[in-house]
């Protein structure tokens, strides 16, 4: 297992197992949103409003699809989903795992999605967008961890369980 990386919706947890995931296993960790950030010289969500969706979708792609490590944990952005090329370089250097959790889990995590840098389109509920990916995160997930009614300690095990990292 090269490197783990961890897709799901945005306030699912991706960065806060992420971390914890790489600790306990040895791994580096990498938060490609953060990556975008340093990149761009830019918060995710004002580059959204400057690039547009399809323009912030271009930068997410190309950071992501140039992701070269070894033996590290990496949280994508939820978005990333999207991004064909990034997907396609995240199938070959790791194994993909959804963290899942119910459209109620997310909506009462998700305070303010425009300020998080979510990228919802005009109009755009919460509901549609989670309906939108989660297609997309079965059809990517080598691994599907749900985390419905689980505390953050449970989570990280069953991860580690999947992986056959305990």
């Amino acid at each position: 297992m090269d490197n783990i990386i961890f897709i799901g919706m945005p306030a699912v947890g991706k960065s806060t197992v992420g971390v914890i995931v790489a600790k306990r296993l040895g791994y580096r960790f990498i938060d490609t949103d953060i990556l975008i950030q340093e990149e761009e010289g830019k918060l995710l969500k004002d580059i959204i409003r400057e690039k547009g969706i399809d323009g912030f979708l271009e930068v997410e792609d190309r950071i992501n699809a140039r992701v070269h490590t070894k033996r590290t944990v990496i949280s994508p952005g939820g978005s990333v989903i999207y991004c064909e090329n990034a997907m396609k370089h995240y199938k070959e250097i790791g194994k993909i795992v959804y963290l899942q959790a119910s459209f109620e889990t997310i909506n009462r995590r998700l305070n303010n999605a425009k300020s998080r840098g979510v990228v919802l389109r005009d109009g755009q509920s919460i509901k549609a967008l989670y309906d939108e990916r989660v297609a997309l995160f079965e059809k990517y997930a080598d691994v599907t961890v749900c985390e419905d009614g689980l505390k953050l300690e449970d989570t990280i095990q069953k991860v580690l369980e999947q992986l056959g990292a305990e």
